[in-house]
């Protein structure tokens, strides 16, 4: 039988060899999975929606305190209602909107009741604000005679335009007196009914697209302080909104 003439191994000369991977093995290891993790990160990162990445931006840059010039208050701090001009892009919903207000103040360029209105917006549809002094005597709902001015125009924009509309009257913090109305509530209500109930029966436009509410005083524009903030407050608005979208 030949003999096996390899040589025995080796032995550390000062220690006996640990059993298991050498160091080094996994430091290598802890390395690959780091920059597996890495990569992953990248593609998560390219395919991420750029919208959103600009968004994330944004809250980050106001996060850390990075100064950006705020656009000034669009609406009055007072009004619940917020009657707020935003730069958006126009749809066809919107240019129709705009071609509302091109319209209304048009119309009341043209009369005396430029004095008395304003015409604003809000995100889904126009308000026309009208002066309650132009349109009733003072503590009743019955119509003045020339108030069909005024609502001659909300009638033909109700023809010209396929939008409804909310009659909504408001008042100012004064109690009223009498006993017709105890109070503004019945005030405000009767009013919005009055312009409702003319805009039916001499413009002919269906009760199925219009709506009533009386607010009272809980909507001010402005705080009632003095004399001139009341009579701001003191409004009816005729608020034409697209069928279907919130109206009250």
């Amino acid at each position: 039988m030949a003999k096996n003439n390899a040589p025995p191994p080796k032995k550390c000369p000062h220690q006996e060899c640990e059993e298991g991977l050498p160091p080094w093995l996994s430091t290598f290891a802890d390395l690959a999975t780091n920059m597996l993790c890495f990569f992953v990160l990248l593609l998560s990162f390219a395919q991420m929606d750029v919208q959103k990445f600009k968004d994330v931006l944004g809250s980050i840059k106001e996060a850390f305190g990075v100064q950006t010039k705020r656009p000034d208050a669009n609406f009055s701090a007072f009004s619940p209602t917020k009657f707020e001009r935003k730069e958006v892009q126009m749809d066809q919903d919107d240019r129709a909107m705009l071609a509302m207000v091109v319209q209304l103040n048009t119309m009341l360029d043209e009369t005396e009741l430029k004095k008395v209105t304003k015409v604003t917006t809000d995100d889904v549809g126009v308000i026309l604000r009208v002066d309650n002094d132009a349109l009733f005597e003072p503590g009743s709902a019955m119509l003045k005679p020339g108030a069909e001015q005024a609502l001659s125009k909300v009638v033909a924009i109700l023809k010209e335009h396929n939008y409804e509309l909310v009659v909504r009257g408001h008042t100012d913090d004064h109690p009223t007196s009498g006993n017709l109305y105890p109070s503004n509530w019945e005030l405000s209500s009767a009013r919005a009914a009055a312009a409702l109930r003319f805009i039916v029966e001499k413009g002919g436009i269906r009760s199925n697209r219009l709506k009533a509410v009386g607010y009272a005083d809980s909507q001010p524009l402005l705080p009632n302080n003095s004399e001139e903030n009341r009579h701001t407050n003191r409004r009816t608005e005729f608020y034409f909104h697209r069928p279907g979208d919130r109206s009250w």
